[in-house]
């Protein structure tokens, strides 16, 4: 299967390139400036000169605080952007897998969230992602898959899991917030998840393959439990470790408020798709024993 996706060096990308790689398929990675979100025009050429099976989108404006004061950027990105590669995708006659995220919730119900709950983005970047989801469905709905995932780690990147054992080799305490619940989900396992839903896709015209999906890890965790098994897997692979003094999101205020509650249900996806991530407390060691392995 040859394979599109949007982005260069993002951890999604970075980890379909090598989980593409792995299961036998092409992966060709298409950003800036061949392919830029905020050009249409060059979207269309780049994945039409890419003629691929499938597209997958998972480049991003990711930058959630930031996205306050630049919330236009963010609205061309996700919002315009994925707009321009559902289009492309249906000028080709190919599927599309979006990549959205947990931030399309207000974050304050008292289970993991539903595809079929509202949405109530409470800043810039979940309402620029949740425009990006419509403007998929409304330009390529019949055959695109919108994969909303959280809580993303991976050796790859800038991520929770390596800022809290880069912050562990200087410090022996380390604040994390502990009342915002969530999925820790590994980027090689989206990678996996996108592959079957992009092979589920490209083989069978079926309808209820197309849609929202809600895809992370198995198990949940609080931002302070996550940092805490990050610490304990790190010490046993003789990597760096810390103590964690557990606060609330009231003791770090951020320019964009943060769901509480970004479980999310993901048993439409293992229904449909047959997929089903693994528990991230097995991910989480893997990733952390590649990391101490590149540091040694």
């Amino acid at each position: 299967m040859r394979i599109a996706v949007t982005g260069k060096t993002g951890q999604v990308v970075t980890s379909l390139i090598e989980r593409g790689a792995a299961a036998g398929h092409e992966v060709i990675a298409l950003g800036r400036p061949e392919l830029n979100l905020v050009d249409p025009a060059s979207v269309l050429r780049a994945l039409e000169a890419a003629a691929p099976d499938v597209i997958v989108s998972a480049a991003a404006y990711t930058a959630v605080d930031k996205a306050e004061s630049e919330s236009a950027l963010a609205h061309a990105v996700n919002g315009t952007g994925a707009g321009a590669v559902a289009e492309a995708a249906k000028a080709l006659g190919v599927p599309l897998v979006h990549v959205s995220t947990d931030y399309v919730f207000e974050g304050t119900l008292d289970r993991p969230y539903l595809e079929t709950d509202p949405t109530r983005p409470t800043g810039a970047y979940g309402a620029s992602k949740l425009a990006g989801e419509q403007a998929v469905l409304a330009a390529h709905g019949d055959n695109s898959a919108v994969l909303r995932v959280a809580w993303v780690y991976s050796p790859f990147g800038s991520n929770f899991a390596k800022t809290m054992l880069r912050l562990a080799g200087d410090r022996d305490e380390v604040s994390v917030v502990a009342d915002q619940l969530g999925n820790p989900t590994s980027a090689l396992d989206i990678a996996d998840g996108i592959l079957r839903v992009a092979t589920n896709m490209v083989a069978n015209s079926y309808p209820e393959l197309r849609g929202v999906f809600h895809m992370t890890a198995k198990g949940e965790a609080s931002w302070a439990d996550f940092a805490e098994a990050i610490f304990a897997a790190s010490a046993a692979h003789g990597g760096p470790t810390a103590q964690v003094k557990r606060i609330t999101t009231a003791d770090y205020p951020t320019p964009a408020k943060r769901p509480a509650n970004s479980r999310l249900d993901c048993s439409l996806i293992a229904k449909v798709h047959g997929v089903a991530l693994s528990d991230w407390h097995q991910s989480l060691d893997r990733v952390i024993a590649r990391l101490h392995s590149a540091a040694a």
